[in-house]
């Protein structure tokens, strides 16, 4: 299916119109950005890892019952998706302390968690990303209660298969960010899930394989990106 008109670019991806009203191009870029675009760089490859990634976790996630946004991958860098309008709400599920929950809240990295956590931030970069609830998305007219009700149902459920799924690779999924949109009246699945939107640590070393080792000058960023996909397609 042929791209036409740029309709978006962001952080990370381009988002291109094609001939189907109904249906997007997703292009990966390389950028990377960090601290709400504070820092920027490059990650050679990330792009092309990003889209490979997420189309086999979406893949996946179908086959488990999450309704997705993603139709397939055309090339090394571009996916085909269902065209949706983006739910202005990010959820993030931790299940082990890191990052911004524990400078929020004091609490060390690596704690492991009895339960996931479960948060919604307002999707504004202008505002940071804050911190919202229920109770203000609701004020806001950002979703209904049902809407939201079922994003957290498919939240869960996407923590519960992928925290499996990346167990059986040797690797522990410390936390990520999905995003979701409404599609024919649905909610479903959308936006990526790459080492960019989620914290990846080596079991055995703890060894984190994600964009923190750009977050953290840790350095080898694009040696990490690699080894998490050559894992996945083992």
């Amino acid at each position: 299916m042929e791209k036409k008109t740029m309709l978006y670019e962001g952080k990370a991806k381009k988002i291109y119109a094609t001939e189907d009203p109904g249906v997007v191009l997703v292009a990966y870029k390389d950028d990377a950005t960090a601290f709400n675009g504070q820092k920027k760089g490059t990650i050679l490859g990330k792009g092309a890892i990003n889209n490979r990634m997420s189309a086999m976790l979406f893949t996946l996630l179908e086959k488990k019952g999450v309704p997705t946004h993603f139709i397939e991958q055309t090339s090394d860098r571009e996916s085909l998706v269902k065209r949706v309008e983006i739910i202005p709400l990010e959820v993030i599920i931790r299940n082990v302390a890191a990052g911004s929950f524990s400078k929020r809240y004091g609490v060390a990295e690596g704690t492991v968690f009895d339960l996931p956590t479960f948060e919604f931030s307002y999707k504004n970069d202008d505002l940071g990303d804050p911190l919202i609830n229920e109770s203000h998305a609701l004020a806001m007219g950002l979703a209904s209660q049902v809407e939201m009700d079922q994003i957290r149902a498919y939240a869960h459920e996407v923590n519960r298969v992928l925290r499996e799924f990346f167990m059986e690779k040797g690797i522990d999924l410390i936390d990520f960010k999905l995003e979701f949109g409404r599609w024919e009246g649905r909610v479903i699945l959308a936006d990526e899930i790459s080492p960019d939107t989620c914290r990846f640590w080596d079991r055995a070393t703890g060894k984190k394989l994600d964009k923190d080792r750009f977050r953290q000058d840790l350095g080898n960023i694009e040696e990490g990106y690699r080894e998490i996909i050559s894992r996945l397609e083992d």
